[in-house]
């Protein structure tokens, strides 16, 4: 119960917070770029007008500029929604070592923490959030990990000074282990199954049931109240169960799980999805996985490979571009390597528009934010890109990075001890 009335409380204030970022927002119009809206055709020479923290037109050359409007000269750039990295625990682990702060994981009961919100613990000054926002992230999906079902994600913007400034949308996805025996508690892959559908199972009795099993009218169920209360969501469709899993044949059975259970599935990770691409396009079930590794990390993903994304693209299979380097901390660390992983998706044979959309719209459209994020069209927030060439080029820049009509230029750990070790003390060692 507590946990449900921090999430109303951050709902509600939510509204008011972005109203308060809008209020200090200029009105901006970026001229003279390259615009790629995502949700519409390429716009040479376009104009994009962000008022109030939204966008308030794309279009031409022909497109009316404000009197009062901080102009920002585009010609010869490339003009982006901002992009989104949707598997991070930005504002939720510090660097990723053990010495630093970890709000990304519950210890829940019996290896299910269902109502775990990770995002109530957010930090908004978190030292990458700077790093991440240089390379044109503006928004970003925290999940927790760990367990059968570690907990609930959110999709967070990287704006703001507190939690309801940066919370775009919470509850968007409940994040499960598909393939890992050990952290989810059980000994084998199918008892992992099993154990899965019977959390189903008693979610869905307890729904049924509310009134009795608050009465102590009916049968003992092996979770938390609170657990269950956070699982109904995903019974009755509302939110997709996102399934860590990577081998070909439990792609299958998780398929086979999901049309058996009636609940929406993503899977993450998908190392050897490439292998069954076609029946993931059967079941219009979107994969989020990387291209920057083809290492496989243990026996569950030997057929790696760094052409997975275009090959799923190619079957029809909806694709979401997340970091799977490997050992690379590309959740938290290197969230800022998400436009690499595009970058090589493309390298591998992924058309480049895909690939746009796999970091832009793909993402938002999968989680319930596109009538916000993900694409510049009129009404969708203010969260726009400047580049000086190609984004998913390894030596292109993010000139201007503007959230919710806020242009940000904080500086990353990175430049403050670039700038602090600039100039090096002399060497006393020489005579």
């Amino acid at each position: 119960m507590r946990n449900s009335t921090r999430r109303r409380s951050a709902l509600g204030i939510g509204l008011g917070f972005f109203l308060a970022i809008a209020a200090n927002a200029q009105t901006i119009a970026i001229t003279g770029g390259t615009v790629l809206p995502v949700s519409g055709p390429k716009i040479k020479n376009g104009t994009v007008i962000i008022k109030n923290g939204k966008i308030t037109a794309v279009g031409g050359p022909e497109t009316v500029v404000p009197a009062d409007a901080k102009r920002i000269d585009a010609a010869g750039k490339w003009v982006t929604p901002g992009f989104i990295n949707a598997s991070t625990e930005t504002g939720l682990v510090d660097v990723g070592f053990s010495g630093g702060a970890n709000e990304s994981r519950a210890q829940g009961k019996d290896n299910v923490a269902a109502s775990f919100q990770p995002w109530l613990a957010y930090n908004p000054e978190n030292v990458l959030i700077p790093a991440a926002r240089e390379f044109g992230i503006t928004s970003v999906v925290t999940w927790p990990s760990g367990g059968l079902v570690a907990g609930q994600g959110a999709v967070m913007d990287l704006a703001g000074s507190s939690l309801a400034e940066a919370l775009v949308k919470p509850s968007v996805g409940m994040a499960a282990d598909f393939e890992s025996d050990q952290s989810a508690g059980v000994g084998a892959r199918a008892e992992l199954f099993a154990k899965l559908a019977g959390l189903l199972e008693d979610t869905r009795a307890y729904a049924a049931n509310k009134v009795a099993y608050n009465a102590a009218r009916f049968r003992t169920l092996p979770y938390r109240r609170e657990d269950l209360e956070a699982m109904i969501p995903v019974v009755t469709g509302k939110i997709p169960l996102v399934l860590v899993v990577d081998q070909a044949n439990d792609i299958v059975a998780a398929l086979t799980f999901a049309k058996e259970q009636k609940v929406r599935v993503v899977i993450y990770g998908g190392a050897e999805a490439w292998m069954v691409a076609d029946k993931l396009a059967a079941a219009k079930t979107t994969v989020m996985t990387g291209a920057m590794n083809n290492i496989p990390r243990d026996f569950t993903s030997l057929g790696s490979r760094q052409d997975n994304a275009a090959l799923l693209r190619k079957a029809g299979v909806n694709v979401v571009m997340i970091g799977n380097a490997g050992g690379g901390d590309e959740s938290g660390f290197n969230v800022r390597n998400i436009r690499f992983e595009a970058g090589n998706a493309v390298g591998y044979g992924m058309k480049w528009d895909d690939a746009l959309r796999a970091v832009t719209l793909g993402p938002a459209e999968l989680f319930g934010v596109s009538d916000r994020i993900g694409a510049l069209k009129v009404g969708n927030e203010g969260n726009v890109v400047v580049w000086d060439g190609d984004p998913f080029e390894f030596a292109t820049r993010a000139e201007h990075v503007i959230i919710r009509g806020v242009e940000y230029n904080t500086k990353s750990r990175k430049d403050l001890l670039t700038e602090r070790y600039k100039t090096l003390p002399p060497d006393y060692t020489k005579p």
